[in-house]
């Protein structure tokens, strides 16, 4: 008798403890309901596309969820309208309940230093993150050794997408390696009345320049030296800094002419058109845009000057303290970080997975190819979209850039590059 009541209490203790561990088990999908408010700056064709893909896993696994997709259009790519509301809300103490933010300095000095988000040390831990995102990835994430978003994507920053038509229009077979090259090229297509390079400053403040210029400084100085810039080891009166600022000023010869008043979100219409320029120096988000217009007449290259290089970007997002649905908000990030998520979102947007378990036969021959590269060349921080850079000084570098296409003063913009280093206190 003694025996079996006994083994009776085992049995209750086994059941209880595995009721328990299936409660912890079951933690990550815990029963959430209400609304789920995500700021992001995704507006364009395949942006749209590719978080919506998101979105429906979410609300297949989440029903009682309402999605309220607070995507702001500002800057296409660089997301200035929305990041200036973000500001404010996120200064009022009424953040949305997740962001999109770039990995890297624009993450930590806007939001993590000012304490305004919470460290994920321990999400990372339970969805088993650590394993299966790149060591250097997780350390972009990071500030003083704990994780603060969630990457869904690596993008490239160095990609010269370029129409074989229209090189073969001036007889080009293959498109410039160099920036020499490129010229060269550009004189046979503006003989040809072609526009050589897609550029786009309105409304842009000087940031679609301002991609651009993060390729030439780093094809001309190489990746040592491009680091230094935001270590202080190079200063930005540098003499390669001058030679990058006169290769960008010179560009604008041969963009399309009515380049100050084409918008961001604009000129991918302007790239496709029929009489639209032959190449265009901007991040691999280019390929998802492009596809989602079902448009073919295209290829890439690394921009001038940058084999063997990866210019790095990647957007995340966070979990801003006082998020008003922090549960639903926990339950999106585990979304985003699962293989499922990433395999959703980046076929669509044109990015590879931050993950390095990717399912591979869902990417097409342009992401096959970064994933390869992104394996195997030297990785560099993006100054336009937020690794390499704090925000405040990106704002000054972007008008500099402006100045620079109005007004085709290059002492004055370089001198604009030194007073904002100086202010941003870049190498302290």
């Amino acid at each position: 008798m003694k025996g079996s009541r006994k083994s009776s209490w085992l049995t209750v203790l086994v059941l209880v403890l595995s009721i328990a561990l299936a409660a912890c088990g079951g933690a990550k999908k815990e029963k959430v309901a209400g609304e789920l408010e995500i700021f992001s700056w995704w507006t364009s064709g395949g942006e749209v596309e590719a978080l919506n893909a998101v979105y429906a896993i979410f609300s297949a696994q989440y029903p009682d969820v309402t999605v309220e997709n607070a995507a702001l259009a500002g800057g296409q790519g660089q997301g200035g309208n929305m990041k200036a509301l973000l500001e404010t809300r996120m200064m009022g103490g009424e953040p949305p309940d997740s962001f999109q933010v770039h990995l890297g300095r624009e993450l930590t000095d806007s939001h993590v230093v000012a304490d305004r988000m919470e460290p994920l040390d321990w999400l990372y831990e339970e969805e088993g993150w650590n394993e299966v995102f790149p060591q250097d990835v997780i350390e972009i994430a990071s500030y003083e050794g704990k994780p603060y978003s969630v990457p869904v994507n690596i993008h490239r920053s160095n990609v010269m997408w370029y129409r074989p038509s229209r090189l073969a229009e001036v007889g080009v077979t293959k498109p410039p390696a160099t920036w020499d090259e490129f010229f060269v090229v550009a004189e046979k297509l503006k003989a040809a009345g072609i526009p050589a390079l897609a550029i786009a400053e309105q409304d842009s403040n000087g940031g679609f320049s301002g991609h651009v210029l993060e390729n030439i400084l780093v094809s001309v100085m190489g990746p040592e030296k491009y680091r230094g810039l935001f270590s202080g080891s190079t200063g930005w009166d540098d003499p390669d800094v001058t030679k990058s600022l006169e290769i960008m000023n010179k560009i604008y010869d041969y963009a399309n002419p009515d380049y100050l008043s084409t918008s961001w979100g604009d000129i991918n219409d302007r790239f496709v058109s029929d009489d639209g320029p032959a190449m265009m120096v901007m991040g691999d988000w280019t390929h998802g845009v492009l596809m989602s217009k079902g448009f073919k007449d295209y290829h890439w290259t690394t921009a001038p000057g940058t084999e063997g290089l990866f210019m790095v970007l990647s957007d995340s997002f966070g979990l801003p303290k006082n998020a008003p649905h922090r549960a639903n908000a926990v339950a999106f990030l585990r979304i985003i970080g699962s293989k499922a998520g990433q395999d959703a979102f980046n076929p669509i947007k044109g990015s590879i997975p931050a993950r390095t378990d990717g399912d591979r036969s869902k990417y097409d021959e342009y992401l096959n190819e970064a994933m390869d590269d992104f394996k195997t060349d030297e990785g560099v921080p993006s100054i336009q979209h937020g690794a390499a850079v704090k925000q405040s000084f990106l704002v000054d570098y972007d008008i500099a850039l402006g100045d620079l296409a109005a007004n085709h003063d290059v002492a004055k913009a370089q001198a604009m590059m030194v007073e904002a280093a100086k202010v941003a206190g870049l190498g302290d």
